[in-house]
């Protein structure tokens, strides 16, 4: 049911009151609830339900015996199909959900009634400071307020009764290309935010805020500044002097470094600890930013700090000294694990690099890992240090040397949030077959309009199985359900596309997931078996969640393609929809008839462009074009797909590259970073795939 975006405060707040559960007031949340979250297992109080992030729920009204007769509850449609990331959180009959341009709605959570909406009015044009899109994962809840950060930047306070705005501060200096896409978590009384923009050329960090006030409390960088400028006067500065800054060469902070925490964070309240993920390094080459090599800390690193100052406390690399873009940004679960006949307090990830790791969460030490997924760049990892061992041919050293690496950067799993149950002991990932051909590009761009990473793009292969001399695998995807102790895959479900939604698992022995085809599956969780499949019209990438309310259990999921593959690949999806999806045993709502297919005309106007124009605008395409409207000029179907814009060959297209006629709608001028003739090479480029798309090549 689509919404118009009105709704006024007062009838919110009447609305909040009536609800069955309002013995709380809007969004009480605090650490007691937090910690004790399983005693209410009909609420998910943060993203990932608990502060364990295991995305279990206790629920079991819906189970393996009933599954099937789960139906269409109630469902909203949005306005603009740009990808749906986020995980709902569900307090005392409330839904909370972030959207596209870091947009939040209220819902009543059993009718699905709007309550109140929030817009933050993200300038459209701050999309081309983003890799991957207008996405956001998610909100969270503390003490009254909904907190929420921002595309361009800002962590915002909102009164959860009302939708309010009840304090913003902006995060990072505007003046750089960061950006903003997780979700925050709130730790005794302290919002914890990152950001992103690795590839465009950043430094990475995390900051604490008073949830009260919006005051900075702490701020913690995960890679060194400038030594010659000295202390950053950060909670890192400590670590990264005697720890970190021996790992990196060269001027690394003039290309930033990177290491931005885009996505997981997880606290442990018994150790006091609070985890962050680490990205990437600033650029992906190596030999550019840190030229000679090192580890290069604390890229790539899972790191525990001190939730109340931001105090280092340990590290583990998984990746040393990267340069395939291996982030260590993936879920954080946290459990307790029975190995060698020891319990041990764990936490898990499944990042980009391809392997499964066990960490020992009271002091960081190695415990295991191995490969869930097939990996060319290391052929394991050391058993003792944890350290992989590496292949010794996937890093791209020499000027032209090109590397097949399996995983690429995309990853063997990617932000697709995973799930852990205690129930069954095992994991369940949205693995995926993604590989990659690396070649190094010494130029690097001239400001912060592109992709920053020292590595083309126009020199992909076609991904088919018989490519020539490497037998380059068709990209696949596939739920894969992994025994963190055994480190052993325990069953899988092929898909045959990657890019498939996040998991949820709950006691009634079932993991749920959506898919890239616009499915969404509920699956036994011991055996693997479907059990039951629905309709999304839609891709899926976003993770469920579970909730009950005066007795009745729901299933939730945000349904919307978006993200990195789904904005660069040849998709081959149908016309993306956004819509949040809620389920029920007997539900008996209808989703409306799917739209009719866009004509989409192939007009492309006579090439005037030489050969050589072609060439050279096709890496000035895919350094500042591809990663919204595809790779090789293949796009759609969140952007448009160049090939078949009726604006090639006109002043039009100028006035929207060169001039911003379109930022508002996120096409952003690029004349001040372009020149004239280096944007009439990219649309040469563009006329000829397009003119080979429509001779049949």
């Amino acid at each position: 049911m689509r919404k118009p975006f009105q709704l006024l405060a007062l009838a919110a707040a009447t609305a909040l009151l009536t609800l069955s559960a309002a013995a709380h007031a809007a969004a009480d949340v605090d650490a007691k609830r937090m910690a004790n979250a399983d005693s209410e297992p009909g609420s998910w109080l943060g993203v990932g339900r608990t502060y364990a992030e295991q995305r279990f729920s206790p629920l079991k009204q819906i189970n393996t015996e009933n599954v099937k007769t789960l139906g269409l509850a109630w469902s909203y449609d949005y306005d603009r199909s740009l990808g749906l990331e986020a995980t709902p959180i569900v307090v005392d009959g409330v839904m909370y959900v972030s959207s596209y341009l870091s947009q939040v709605r209220a819902f009543d959570a059993a009718s699905g009634k709007l309550l109140w909406e929030y817009d933050p009015e993200v300038p459209g044009e701050w999309l081309v400071n983003t890799c991957c899109g207008w996405v956001n994962r998610g909100v969270a809840a503390w003490q009254g307020h909904i907190y929420v950060g921002t595309l361009d930047g800002r962590l915002i306070a909102l009164n959860a009764a009302t939708g309010k705005e009840v304090w913003s501060v902006q995060t990072f200096d505007k003046a750089a290309p960061y950006s903003i896409t997780g979700a925050p978590r709130v730790v005794k009384g302290r919002v914890i935010i990152g950001n992103g923009g690795a590839e465009f050329g950043v430094r990475g960090y995390v900051t604490a805020y008073d949830a009260a006030t919006g005051k900075l409390d702490w701020r913690f960088y995960t890679v060194p500044g400038n030594p010659a400028q000295g202390p950053d006067g950060a909670a890192s500065d400590k670590p990264l002097k005697e720890i970190a800054e021996k790992t990196w060469n060269g001027q690394w902070w003039t290309y930033g470094g990177g290491g931005t925490v885009w996505d997981s964070m997880v606290y442990d309240p018994e150790l006091d600890l609070l985890y962050i993920g680490v990205g990437n390094g600033s650029p992906w080459n190596q030999n550019i930013r840190s030229p000679g090599g090192g580890d290069n800390l604390f890229l790539s690193s899972i790191v525990a700090l001190r939730p109340e100052t931001g105090e280092y406390v340990w590290h583990f690399q998984e990746t040393p000294g990267d340069v395939w873009d291996y982030t260590s940004t993936q879920s954080l679960i946290l459990a307790d694990l029975k190995i060698d006949g020891k319990l041990r307090k764990v936490i898990m990830q499944a990042p980009k690099n391809g392997f499964y790791y066990v960490i020992d969460r009271t002091n960081g030490a190695f415990i295991s890992a191995d490969n869930f997924t097939p990996v060319t760049w290391a052929s394991g990892v050391d058993p003792k240090t944890g350290r992989p061992i590496e292949t010794g041919t996937a890093r791209y050293t020499e000027a032209d040397q090109r590397e097949f690496v399996l995983p690429g950067p995309l990853g063997a799993h990617n932000w697709h949030p995973m799930s852990y149950s205690p129930e069954t002991g095992l994991a369940y990932i949205p693995a995926q077959a993604l590989s990659f051909v690396y070649q190094r590009d010494e130029e690097l761009p001239r400001a912060g309009m592109a992709v920053n990473l020292g590595v083309t793009f126009a020199q992909l292969p076609p991904a088919t199985a018989d490519h020539p001399g490497k037998g380059i695998p068709v990209p696949d995807g596939y739920l894969l359900a992994w025994d963190p102790v055994k480190q052993k895959e325990a069953w899988r479900v092929p898909y045959g596309n990657p890019w498939n939604g996040g998991t949820l698992a709950t006691a009634g022995n079932l993991v749920f997931q959506g898919t890239a085809q616009g499915q969404v599956h509920a699956y036994n969780a011991k055996t693997g078996q479907e059990l039951w499949s629905t309709d999304a019209q839609t891709g899926v990438v976003a993770a469920p969640m579970t909730y009950e309310i005066d007795g009745v259990q729901y299933l939730a999921v945000h349904a919307g393609w978006g993200g990195a593959f789904a904005l660069g690949a040849a998709s081959g999806q149908p016309e993306n929809i956004n819509r949040l999806l809620v389920y029920k045993l007997g539900g008996t709502e209808k989703l409306p008839p799917m739209p009719e297919p866009i004509d989409l005309t192939l007009d492309p106007p006579a090439q005037t462009g030489d050969a050589e124009t072609i060439a050279h605008g096709e890496p000035i395409y895919h350094r500042y074009c591809a990663p919204c409207h595809g790779f090789n000029a293949v796009g759609g179907p969140i952007l448009p797909d160049l090939r078949y814009s009726g604006t090639l060959g006109t002043d039009t297209f100028f006035q929207i590259v060169e001039n911003g006629a379109l930022a508002e709608a996120g096409m952003a001028k690029f004349g001040q970073e372009l020149s004239h003739e280096e944007i009439s090479a990219i649309q040469d480029y563009v006329v000829s795939r397009a003119i080979a798309l429509k001779e049949g090549e």
